[in-house]
């Protein structure tokens, strides 16, 4: 019995004992500056974003619209899913103020994965049944402006893990970027609220129509609050992070800080943030639910695809600029730079 085989078991018992768990290795789409979301119909939005699903993703994602009807592939392996995750991409700044984007790896069991992210989507716990989301659906967890605990507080479920050994979880957490080496780089997570106010596909904010239980654990069974009292699968992102080519006192910070910024311009670590599209085809989301089936079994019978076929749906770069090369400043608006680096200390 090995310890990936162990581990395995334990990152399972989280759904609970009869769960319905639908668990996804999703590849990444494209690297772009497009944000649906917060810019809609912008191309060239302020900030970086690593993007992954159905590639018909674009700058307005208009909820009238059905993704798995415009898509021509996804880089998720469940076929059916035709959603857009994404988040904001990382970088690791040298002590000139130069800047490199930080490459993704597949995460555990999936690491043949060209970057990207593992999707979860978690079944309601107890008695509970989940009514999954509707066409144009979309949402936000996080805030890019947040730069300290208390601006980040009112979003929940936000950490980074430093990877001490390949398999580190549920300890050495934080919500803010880890303040020494991670041998096996950093996992982000972050978990979406599970409840819905039953009628707006959005809000303005991105997140009002949403939320989490008022008293008590989601997963200990806590209800959802009357202002919100749809149980929806709960979406979390887990994203690795290769970290460890920086992993040396000669690269860091001489003050000893860490090197590690967001495409945004964060240091702190606080205004990590997800975006969620949802694009699934038909009933299907709803069907897997619907089966109860055992945690990660796919009884439902949904069609899926082998990871390396996933890696080759791709999508070309809406905005042409450098984002691989060592970079003087952040691409977009934003405009972090060393000198905002070293002012903001």
């Amino acid at each position: 019995m090995t310890f990936r085989w162990l581990l395995g078991l334990l990152v399972l018992s989280l759904a609970g004992p009869a769960s319905t768990t639908v668990k996804l290795s999703c590849s990444q789409l494209v690297i772009d500056r497009i944000d649906p979301l917060v810019q809609p119909g912008v191309v060239g939005s302020s900030h970086l974003h690593q993007i992954v699903g159905g590639n018909s993703f674009n700058a307005t994602m208009d909820p009238t619209t059905e993704p798995s009807s415009l898509s021509t592939c996804t880089s998720c392996t469940f076929l059916d899913d035709f959603s857009n995750y994404w988040t904001a991409s990382m970088y690791f700044q040298a002590r000139n103020g130069s800047l490199k984007r930080i490459q993704q790896l597949g995460s555990l069991f999936a690491e043949k994965a060209t970057g990207g992210i593992t999707i979860y989507y978690f079944d309601a716990p107890g008695e509970y049944n989940v009514t999954a989301f509707k066409k144009g659906f979309r949402m936000q967890n996080g805030d890019p402006a947040a730069r300290n605990k208390e601006s980040a507080s009112k979003f929940k479920g936000i950490t980074y893990t430093c990877l001490k050994e390949e398999g580190t979880r549920f300890t050495n957490i934080t919500d803010v970027f880890p303040s020494n080496f991670c041998k096996y780089g950093i996992l982000t997570t972050i978990y979406f609220p599970p409840c819905w106010d039953g009628i707006n596909i959005d809000t303005p904010d991105h997140h009002s129509h949403v939320a989490y239980p008022t008293s008590g654990r989601y997963e200990d069974g806590a209800p959802c609050p009357a202002s919100h009292p749809v149980q929806i699968p709960q979406i979390v992102y887990e994203i690795r992070w290769d970290t460890s080519p920086y992993n040396s006192a000669e690269l860091w910070p001489e003050d000893g800080s860490q090197p590690f910024v967001w495409s945004f311009g964060d240091k702190t670590g606080y205004g990590n943030h997800g975006d969620y599209v949802f694009g699934w085809k038909g009933d299907s989301l709803q069907r897997s639910f619907d089966a109860k089936c055992p945690t990660l079994v796919n009884c439902a019978n949904m069609p899926t695809q082998e990871i390396v076929v996933a890696n080759t749906c791709t999508k070309k770069r809406m905005v042409e600029e450098d984002v691989d090369g060592w970079l003087e400043e952040l691409p977009g608006s934003d405009n972090f730079t060393s000198s905002f680096f070293f002012r903001s200390q």
